[in-house]
């Protein structure tokens, strides 16, 4: 069986974004941050909320370059659907311990179920089963139908508004207090990687999906696809706005869009120009990278060394040269060059652990 094809420019926009992803989760102060680099409050897209979409459609075009070509060649679909499952619960299961070490190290009130980690292993293992066991007409149908459905449900909620939508309402029923936020005082809660919106960030899997598939066969469509994405998503946006809370399908496209347009660029500059391939070491082991990272921020905040840090080395630097929030910009940068050392270290040694 042949293996399949790598295409340097994934790796490298999936590093790029998990690089993105570091910096604008571990900022010096989250009270000195550049608007930009922080989520929206609720409707609207940042260049920050452009972050974890382009990560869920890097995870779709990879299930198209690694899963597809092997259901092509007539792999046995069954054991190719387990790897997939296996590998998707593994990722959901290191989200639930970082959480958990979150809860303990850092004497949280409750232990928060959904996250990060566990959206990427549900959207990974139900975009990876589309792949192996429905042909491209019924992905497209599934990829509709989950898009206008969940808008219908949202529109049927009655609201988009934070805690009384119907996304809110769900996870609030279903779990409460130990929601990301919850008032004690209404009842309400939300979390923004809860239960109902993952069908959102489904719809931009399985569209990443599509675009390995362009990669691989109809590489010019790209382009053509991101603007009709980008139009799609700006069309819809007066009547289901932009939400990344929400993952509304508006900011599906909106954000998919953008992803094909850097998918392309990438392709073009990397693949076929040999371009270097800027933020390859983080893209080879993005998973590594983030989970590594995210509990090195934990044991720091929990040891006091975070704070440390920031009050005493950048704060105390260069805030009087350059103000608050270029020190709390530098801190981050710092830390996502601390994390690149090992990450060049394990590229250079072809130490790339699979989640």
């Amino acid at each position: 069986m042949d293996k399949p094809v790598r295409f340097a420019s994934v790796d490298a926009l999936r590093g790029i974004t998990v690089a993105a992803m570091l910096l604008v989760n571990n900022p010096g102060s989250w009270s000195h941050v550049y608007a930009p680099l922080l989520h929206s409050d609720w409707h609207g897209c940042t260049l920050t909320d452009l972050v974890f979409p382009f990560f869920l459609v890097i995870v779709g075009v990879s299930i198209a370059l690694g899963v597809v070509p092997r259901v092509e060649q007539d792999a046995d679909r069954a054991r190719l659907a387990r790897t997939v499952l296996l590998r998707a619960l593994r990722i959901l299961g290191l989200g639930l311990l970082l959480h958990y070490l979150a809860w303990w190290w850092l004497d949280l009130p409750h232990y928060r179920p959904w996250g990060v980690l566990q959206r990427i292993g549900i959207c990974f293992a139900l975009a990876g089963m589309a792949a192996i066991w429905l042909r491209p007409l019924a992905q497209w149908l599934l990829l509709g139908g989950v898009l206008i459905g969940y808008a219908v449900l949202l529109a049927a909620g009655g609201s988009l508004e934070p805690l009384v939508n119907l996304s809110s309402r769900i996870d609030t029923a279903l779990l409460g207090p130990l929601l990301y936020q919850y008032e004690v005082a209404t009842g309400h809660g939300h979390d923004p990687e809860g239960l109902l919106s993952t069908l959102g960030a489904l719809a931009s899997t399985l569209i990443g999906l599509q675009a390995g598939m362009l990669l691989r066969k109809r590489r010019r469509h790209l382009l053509i696809g991101a603007l009709i994405l980008l139009t799609g998503g700006l069309a819809w946006s007066p009547w289901l706005p932009f939400n990344k809370n929400l993952w509304t399908p508006s900011y599906v496209l909106w954000t998919a869009g953008w992803a094909f347009a850097c998918l392309w660029v990438a392709h073009v500059l990397i693949d076929l120009r040999h371009w270097p391939a800027l933020g390859r070491r983080f893209g080879v082991n993005a998973i590594t990278a983030y989970a590594g990272s995210s509990a090195m921020v934990l044991a720091l905040i929990a040891a006091g060394v975070w704070s440390g840090l920031w009050t005493q080395v950048f704060d105390r630097w260069i805030t009087p040269l350059a103000g608050a929030q270029m020190a709390s910009l530098t801190m981050a940068l710092a830390f996502v060059g601390v994390w690149w050392l090992p990450m060049a270290w394990m590229d250079r040694r072809k130490i790339y652990l699979k989640i």
